[in-house]
């Protein structure tokens, strides 16, 4: 039980902040919303053909437990099956809990992902050449996939469960316009043909292969 310094027989994810990327990746939720998960607001899917769901109803900062940033950010959440899979998997890990945090800590109160990060991941990453955008930054990776696979603006903005459509739009999709990628490659593709024929004018009577 939180508080009780009895050991929680879950430390999966709770040691490893690796583990969490995927739930933060495949929900989007904010920082104090994944803290706040517990498993009394998971609802696994009922059958194959259905979607499982996580109620956020609470968000964590630091030691103080409180309701999520806006009104609409208290909504359930779809959970995808390749989601579900890692729940499940991390449950039977932690000896089967029906009630408490999703994601604690070895005494059972809400893992400190930040914390965990600075012990766990932090080296690795810097080892990989790989730059850490905060957890934040899978919330906006997320916005960004959806609107790259075409979802509407609006359909992400539920997700995300933002206020406004303009804030999905204006601070979390990150994606380039088809027509600027276009542009782009255009310009590349001039500036490799203007190479070469640069170095066909330098070398007149070189060999062709020999001129690349």
């Amino acid at each position: 039980m939180p508080g009780s310094g009895t050991e929680n027989p879950c430390k999966a994810l709770s040691s490893s902040s690796p583990r969490m990327r995927k739930p933060a990746a495949f929900t989007g939720l904010r920082l104090g919303e994944l803290r706040g998960l517990t498993w009394e607001s998971y609802e696994p899917a009922q059958d194959q053909d259905s979607l499982g769901w996580l109620n956020v109803t609470r968000s964590i900062w630091r030691t103080t437990v409180g309701d999520p940033k806006t009104t609409k950010s208290k909504a359930p959440l779809p959970v995808i099956p390749q989601l579900a899979l890692k729940l499940e998997e991390h449950r039977k890990r932690c000896a089967d809990p029906k009630t408490g945090p999703i994601f604690g800590s070895s005494v059972g109160n809400a893992l400190d992902l930040n914390a965990s990060y600075q012990k766990q991941t932090k080296d690795l990453l810097k080892r990989a050449g790989i730059c850490w955008h905060g957890w934040h930054g899978f919330r906006r990776g997320l916005a960004s996939n959806r609107n790259r696979l075409g979802v509407d603006d609006s359909v992400i903005q539920r997700i995300l469960r933002h206020s406004t459509v303009a804030t999905t739009q204006n601070h979390y999709i990150k994606t380039a316009s088809p027509e600027a990628v276009a542009a782009m490659r255009q310009l590349s593709n001039a500036l490799m043909c203007s190479t070469w024929l640069r170095k066909v004018k330098q070398r007149p009577n070189a060999p062709l292969s020999r001129r690349s």
